[in-house]
């Protein structure tokens, strides 16, 4: 059997039918909804593989790659591996496919919160309505961290909710928001939503210290990556009532998460074991890193994904490289 041209890893099932339906003639695919480390293959499969963000490819494969492609708008993990091989694998990713998805996750995550849905839902068993007052959108503050092309869309949402929005980013591109620093901007946030961009100047920046301003029942959306909070802090942050609610489709260690989740093991790790305990609390609605998967979107990204994987072919470049 001949080897695959591209080999996808993280496919979904409606990822994998997608991207067949966008697979040019002619061209050999691999497909597994595993990890690379679930998968466990000696090679990489392919002289291209495509990922998302949960694998972690060995570091003797970066000698045998042309190139790698990762199905997601951030690119951390590839940096990091290119990095950590010491390899300058040629790398492309997708940036435009899910702005609006994302967005539209974060604002079903924070008004699961503000309305209590996972608490609604539990007393519905009962039909008991005690403890279940929550809040309406208009009139409060949104503050949004990160106002790049996610970004940009949850600061439409909010606006068409008739909420104040407050940008925080160093980079002003919206000429009729209103921007603050995030010391300013902290303590007016109701709903503080984190679209930022993973640098290592901001890894495990959001934690106990960064939110002492906040005031008290402060709702926190995190649809980036979760390695911007300091995970271990939020069970005190919410015992205490600085945060109101937790929002999360993003994890620190999810890779780890990811396995402990699916195999039911249990995991040594104390950011996994924080992050389960985290998700056992009736204010924190957590989601398995799915902000990206709307129809549209798939769509949009199976599209994508083989466009750049054919300039590849052709170039030896992709459209949208890693920087």
């Amino acid at each position: 059997m001949q080897q695959p041209d591209i080999f996808f890893y993280e496919a979904f099932a409606e990822e994998q039918e997608a991207l067949r339906r966008y697979l040019p003639e002619g061209v050999r695919a691999g497909f597994t909804e595993k990890t690379a480390q679930e998968y466990g293959r000696p090679d990489p499969g392919a002289p291209v593989v495509s990922l998302r963000t949960q694998s972690v490819f060995p570091v003797e494969w970066a000698g045998r790659l042309r190139g790698i492609l990762t199905r997601s708008t951030g690119y951390d993990h590839v940096t990091a591996y290119r990095e950590r091989s010491g390899v300058a694998v040629p790398a492309g990713y997708l940036p435009l496919y899910c702005n609006r998805a994302v967005a539209e996750q974060a604002l079903l995550l924070w008004l699961a919160l503000l309305r209590r849905l996972p608490v609604q839902t539990e007393q519905f068993r009962r039909f008991h309505r005690d403890g279940l007052t929550g809040g309406e959108t208009r009139d409060r503050t949104l503050v949004v961290l990160g106002v790049g092309n996610i970004g940009g869309e949850v600061v439409a949402i909010g606006r068409g909710l008739g909420m104040r929005v407050i940008g925080v980013d160093p980079v002003r591109n919206l000429a009729d928001l209103e921007y603050r620093e995030f010391a300013e901007a902290l303590p007016e946030a109701d709903i503080l939503v984190c679209s930022m961009n993973l640098t290592a100047a901001n890894r495990h920046w959001l934690g106990r210290e960064t939110l002492a301003a906040a005031r008290p029942g402060l709702i926190l959306v995190n649809v980036a990556r979760g390695e911007l909070l300091r995970s271990e802090d939020f069970p005190a942050l919410l015992d205490e009532g600085k945060l109101g609610g937790l929002g999360l489709d993003v994890y620190d260690h999810e890779a780890e998460l990811a396995v402990s989740l699916r195999t039911g093991a249990a995991s040594a790790d104390p950011v996994v074991r924080a992050i389960l305990e985290l998700a056992r609390r009736p204010n924190v609605v957590c989601t398995p890193h799915n902000a990206f998967n709307t129809r549209e979107a798939v769509e949009r990204k199976s599209e994508q994904s083989m466009r750049q994987f054919l300039h590849f072919s052709r170039t030896g470049e992709f459209l949208w490289p890693v920087p």
